[in-house]
């Protein structure tokens, strides 16, 4: 199958660097990495231009206006410029390990989007990541169990992995905690339901709109926890401002039947 890697990113091309460096070095190259690019400045086009000459695959650069907080557009724009046959979604702050791509390849299943998790990084450590270029990427467990000795991360157990089975679908209706930080799909499906919902403003619960909408239209929710983590850099939290009034867009979509976005990726196609 074909596989597109969408990426977020605004304004912080340091963590986009570290994040291009996951991605260069994974144990495949059978993919397209597209960076969905929410309005960032000049700085984060010359980046990905300079790693798209070395890139070991498709390396593209999908970007619109900024105009605020519109994470869900410019998803659906990237959505709308592959034409993979499947989708795994992360951000511009999370650093794959070298296995991240081919296992959710590898657990993609016909019928199931998967949702994967996160291992935090503090705010001190993510700074050192950053400045001395710390190839967190490359490290094994002996690394990442000292940096929690240290209080480095928040977590260490999602670093075990363990490989496919029945548990993995023992939740197929959960969407509450799916993030679109780690998360993948097939793009018919995401077709289906008219990509993400723009009609939600400033940050928060697009994706659990998007996911709420794939249950309903019999896609089921199966884990990718214990196989494919991410490395979450540390940031600020996000302006909340409008998070009641998203809030209150989840209960309207919680509380009908509808699947389709109101505003979604069918306007770019």
């Amino acid at each position: 199958m074909k596989l597109a890697v969408v990426v977020t990113t605004y304004n912080r091309p340091d963590a986009l660097a570290a994040v291009l460096d996951g991605y260069i070095a994974q144990d495949m190259r059978e993919f397209e990495l597209i960076i969905a690019d929410d309005g960032s400045t000049t700085e984060t086009r010359r980046l990905i231009e300079g790693y798209s000459r070395r890139a070991p695959f498709p390396l593209r650069h999908v970007w619109h206006e900024d105009q605020g907080f519109r994470a869900a557009a410019i998803r659906n724009r990237a959505l709308a410029a592959t034409a993979a046959d499947y989708v795994v979604f992360s951000d511009g702050d999370c650093v794959p390990p070298p296995r991240f791509v081919s296992r959710h390849r590898t657990l993609a299943e016909p019928g199931y989007f998967l949702s994967g998790n996160r291992i935090l990084l503090a705010e001190r450590f993510s700074a050192e990541v950053l400045q001395r270029r710390v190839p967190v990427h490359q490290w094994g467990t002996k690394e990442w169990l000292a940096a929690w000795l240290r209080r480095d991360v928040n977590r260490a157990l999602p670093l075990v992995v363990l490989p496919d089975g029945p548990f993995r679908k023992r939740a197929p209706r959960r969407w509450k905690g799916v993030k679109t930080c780690n998360l993948s799909a097939w793009r018919s499906d995401l077709l289906a339901v008219n990509g993400l919902d723009e009609s939600y403003s400033g940050w928060g619960l697009e994706d659990s709109d998007l996911v709420i909408r794939l249950l309903r239209s019999g896609i089921r929710h199966k884990s990718a926890r214990f196989a494919a983590p991410v490395f979450h850099l540390w940031h600020r939290e996000f302006d909340r401002s409008r998070l009641a009034e998203n809030q209150r867009r989840l209960d309207e979509i919680l509380a009908s039947p509808r699947i389709e976005a109101l505003t979604g990726l069918n306007q770019y196609l």
